[in-house]
């Protein structure tokens, strides 16, 4: 006999990768409500680590952190405007061949709504890059499914 509720809550979840800019970093809880709604787990970098844990220690150690996580998730669901460190994290995510699925966050917090790598904005930064970063996600066969 269970003792408390948790112990009856045992069902196997799709573990999710949320990939967002920390532009969007006041929209985190908002993200991992949707993906729960659509009966996934959230992981979040942002509510594991903060900000890179508040500077407490060097940004290369989250880094890592977020990318050993990032590894062991079931999919990558990227929101909102592409930074070169999503950049990155699609990338290598990319390469593990699980699925990768993209999301306009425009529209918070009325609507999450599913799109693709080319309909996401692109960070100043990075937007002379999207055309061949797009490319060459696409040659390396990236999954995309629509939720």
């Amino acid at each position: 006999m269970a003792t408390h509720r948790a112990e009856t809550l045992r069902g196997k979840k799709r573990i999710v990768y949320t990939a967002q800019s920390a532009k969007n970093f006041h929209q985190r809880m908002l993200i991992c409500k949707f993906v729960f709604e659509k009966g996934a787990v959230p992981v979040n970098p942002f509510n594991l680590f903060g900000y890179f844990l508040y500077e407490l220690i060097d940004r290369d150690l989250v880094r890592n952190g977020n990318n050993n996580v990032l590894e062991r998730c079931d999919e990558l669901w990227a929101f909102g405007d592409v930074s070169d460190g999503m950049l990155a994290e699609i990338k290598m995510f990319t390469e593990t061949g699980k699925p990768v699925r993209y999301f306009d966050i425009s529209r918070l917090p009325e609507k999450i709504t599913a799109t693709t790598l080319e309909k996401l904005p692109f960070e100043e930064k990075i937007r002379s890059r999207k055309r061949s970063a797009v490319r060459a996600l696409k040659s390396s066969h990236l999954s995309v499914k629509r939720v």
